[in-house]
């Protein structure tokens, strides 16, 4: 029986036993016993969770150190965010779509008129775009971020790329190609930052979350990057500002407390500021992730996977999750969360840990075998009656 029918099954029971509900304080305090044992296990300096159930409180975990001799890491502590800054930009450009600012089918040629794009990449759209189907090499030119080139530099070496495939035929995830977003911001007498601010975070009182170096490093409690030295110690480094000039693609700093707020904006709860038929849209399979089912953490539990527009859509025995992974020097960051079940969960690193691969992975298989089994053993005590 698959976990969409048992799924089923709870709602009826619970529906009946208004005591038991989705909820299950249990799995969640032995999966962050056996997380933070796996973190203490490996020396990580600083770790950071929410989880989130719809229509309930917030439960943060933490453990270590925002540094040696540091602060300790709670959920106000402040972490770099990564790739899953894509899901911010994903909801972001979905609501100026939705109020008629952007159109799905735009160009980025018309985004950036500036610049003369080749033939071949004039019809790469926005929707290509926030999709990763623009066609273009995968990572295209991340070397050229990570070289300090200015972002028009980067946008000028991208427009005239050959491409693998038509936009829209092939997944190619990219980062530098999300430049062109920033760049149309700046045209206009603004930023990224600056939208992302007026149209998500004030209206979600996400007031701990910012864009760019500068409000993360003058903070009063960040968690500082760490590398993984030869003698396999954690070592801090500097921060690397590189892809901070690709805001809308890994761009955002926040904090557990923070994510949370964005889960649950996820799952609903926040329909003036992120209407349903946005949050709908925004995880709606795009094009197919086959790599993603060769990961070797997920690739026994997932059934399929695409990207949607900003975050990853899973398909796990029946259920959608979506989802993102953000990795950028000296952290690690994921985010999912499953509209069926009313879940989420968003965890937050200061070091390169390969550790976070596992950790997601871990938390929806332990979720659903444990839903498993105690809706079936419900049944049996049912019948038995």
């Amino acid at each position: 029986m698959s976990f969409l029918r048992l799924l089923v099954i709870v709602v009826l029971f619970t529906a009946l036993n208004p005591t038991k509900g989705l909820a299950d304080e249990h799995f969640i305090d032995t999966f962050w016993q056996d997380t933070r044992s796996k973190i203490q296990g490996q020396n990580i300096p600083g770790f950071s969770m929410v989880y989130i159930e719809r229509n309930r409180d917030p439960r943060y975990f933490s453990t270590g150190l925002t540094e040696k001799h540091g602060q300790p890491v709670d959920e106000q502590t402040l972490f770099r965010l990564a790739s899953v800054s894509k899901t911010f930009t994903g909801g972001l450009t979905a609501k100026l779509v939705h109020k008629g600012q952007l159109d799905w089918q735009q160009p980025l040629q018309e985004l950036a008129p500036d610049f003369n794009f080749s033939s071949n990449n004039r019809t790469i759209t926005l929707e290509h775009l926030l999709s990763q189907s623009s066609g273009l090499m995968r990572n295209a030119y991340d070397n050229l971020i990570e070289a300090n080139y200015s972002l028009p530099r980067i946008i000028d070496e991208l427009k005239d790329l050959k491409p693998l495939c038509q936009p829209g035929k092939c997944y190619t995830y990219q980062n530098a190609l999300f430049g062109v977003l920033e760049y149309h911001f700046q045209q206009q007498d603004t930023s990224y930052g600056q939208v992302l601010e007026q149209e998500l975070l004030t209206p979600l009182n996400m007031y701990h979350t910012s864009v760019g170096s500068t409000p993360l490093v003058k903070a009063d409690d960040w968690a500082k990057p760490h590398v993984l030295t030869r003698a396999k110690n954690w070592k801090k480094t500097r921060i690397n500002e590189s892809y901070y000039r690709v805001s809308p693609a890994a761009g955002i700093n926040t904090n557990s407390h923070d994510m949370g707020i964005w889960l649950k904006a996820m799952l609903g709860e926040y329909p003036d500021v992120i209407e349903p038929a946005i949050i709908e849209e925004i995880t709606q399979p795009h094009i197919r992730t086959t790599r993603e089912l060769r990961r070797r953490a997920w690739r026994k539990l997932l059934d399929n996977a695409h990207y949607g527009l900003g975050w990853r859509v899973y398909e796990i025995d029946g259920l959608q999750v979506a989802y993102h992974s953000g990795w950028v020097k000296g952290y690690r960051a994921e985010v999912s969360f499953c509209s069926e079940l009313g879940i989420g969960v968003a965890m937050l690193m200061n070091a390169e840990a390969n550790l976070m691969n596992e950790l997601g992975a871990d938390f929806w298989s332990g979720y659903l075998a444990r839903q498993t089994h105690e809706v079936r053993e419900n049944l049996q005590l049912t019948a038995g009656k």
